[in-house]
C-alpha cells in the first residue's frame, strides 16, 4: 500500500489559477451549486474550471453511502432542494455551455433514488438552452428500473455508470453497491433506450490483477457499453483506501487499445482520466 509514498512524475500537475476559474468559482457559489470536481476532489478541476466546465452535482452534496474511494461526505442527506434543478439549469445556460454533464451523490433514501430530479433538470436545461446534450453519471437506483427509465425518458445523450473496479474488490471498495446490479442498469439502459449513448468506467491501482482487470472490460462489452473511461485511483485521504500501486501512462495505452480491440467506440484512458473528463470530445470522437 502507498499511503505516504511520493507520487511518480507523470501525477505531477503544475497548477494555474487564473481569472477564468476564480470567476467560474465565484459564480457556483454565487447560484449555490455543487460540483463533483470540488465534492470529490477531483485533481483537474483547475483545468476544467479555467476552461469554464464543470460537473454538476445534484440531489446535496451528503451521501447515503460511504464507498472508501469517494471524498464525498457521508451521512444522512437533507431532503432535495427543488430549486436545485433551475439553478443548474440557469447557470448552465450562464456558462454558455452546450454539453452539460450531471451526476449526484446517492440517494438510498429516495423511493426513486433521485431519478426524478435528474430528469427534471434535464428538462430544465433543455429549455433554457434550446439543442443542449445533456450527459448523466447516475447511481444504480438500487435496481429499481422504473427509476432508470425516468432519466431515459427525459433524453440524455449519454447515460454513465460506473463500475469503478472488479467484482472481487467490490464489498471492500464499494460497500452497498453491487457488481451484477451496475452491469444490469447499463444492459437495461442500452434495451429501454437504444439510441442513448452508454458509458461506464473504472478507477486502477487499488489490488486489481490484469486479468480481472480484462474480464471486467469484457463484461461491460457484452452489455453493449460504447463508452469507458479508465483513470488511476488517488487517494483523498489517509481515512479512505490506500492505493496499491501507481499504474504508468504506457500501461493505460494498452488499456486503451485492448479495450478497442474487444469492441468499444471510444476509450478514455490515463492516469488523470475521470469519468466526466473531456466527456463532450470522447462522445465526438466516438461517433
Amino acid at each position: 500500500m502507498l499511503h505516504g509514498t511520493a507520487k511518480p512524475p507523470w501525477l505531477k500537475k503544475r497548477l494555474t489559477v487564473g481569472p477564468a476559474y476564480e470567476r467560474l468559482r465565484n459564480r457556483l457559489k454565487r447560484n449555490q451549486i455543487h460540483t463533483v470536481c470540488q465534492e470529490a476532489n477531483c485533481p483537474n478541476i483547475w483545468e476544467c474550471f479555467s476552461q469554464k466546465t464543470a460537473t454538476f452535482l445534484i440531489l446535496g452534496d451528503h451521501c447515503t453511502r460511504s464507498c472508501r474511494f469517494c471524498a464525498v461526505t457521508h451521512s444522512l442527506p437533507q431532503p432535495p432542494d427543488i430549486d436545485e434543478p433551475e439553478r443548474v439549469a440557469e447557470t448552465a445556460r450562464e456558462m454558455q455551455l452546450d454539453y452539460v454533464v450531471l451526476t449526484s451523490v446517492t440517494r438510498d433514501d429516495l423511493p426513486d433514488g433521485g431519478a426524478g430530479y435528474f430528469a427534471e433538470t434535464i428538462h430544465r436545461i433543455q429549455k433554457k438552452i434550446p439543442g443542449a446534450r445533456v450527459e448523466v453519471l447516475v447511481p444504480d437506483f438500487l435496481g429499481n428500473s422504473d427509476a432508470l427509465y425516468k432519466v431515459l425518458d427525459a433524453h440524455p445523450v449519454v447515460l454513465n455508470h460506473n463500475l469503478e473496479t472488479v467484482s472481487r474488490l467490490y464489498d471492500r471498495v464499494r460497500p452497498g453497491a453491487d457488481y451484477t446490479r451496475s452491469l444490469t442498469l447499463l444492459e437495461r439502459s442500452l434495451s429501454y433506450a437504444p439510441e442513448i449513448t452508454t458509458k461506464s468506467g473504472l478507477m486502477l491501482g487499488i489490488g486489481e490483477t490484469d486479468s480481472e482487470i480484462m474480464q471486467t472490460l469484457k463484461d461491460i462489452r457484452s452489455v453493449g457499453c460504447g463508452l469507458l473511461t479508465l483513470g488511476q485511483y488517488l487517494a483523498p485521504s489517509r481515512n479512505h483506501l490506500p492505493v496499491d500501486r501507481y499504474i504508468p501512462p504506457v500501461e493505460f495505452d494498452r488499456w486503451r487499445s485492448k479495450a478497442l480491440d474487444i469492441g468499444f467506440d471510444q476509450v478514455a484512458s490515463g492516469p488523470f482520466v475521470r469519468s466526466s473528463y473531456h466527456a463532450k470530445e470522447l462522445l465526438r470522437q466516438s461517433l
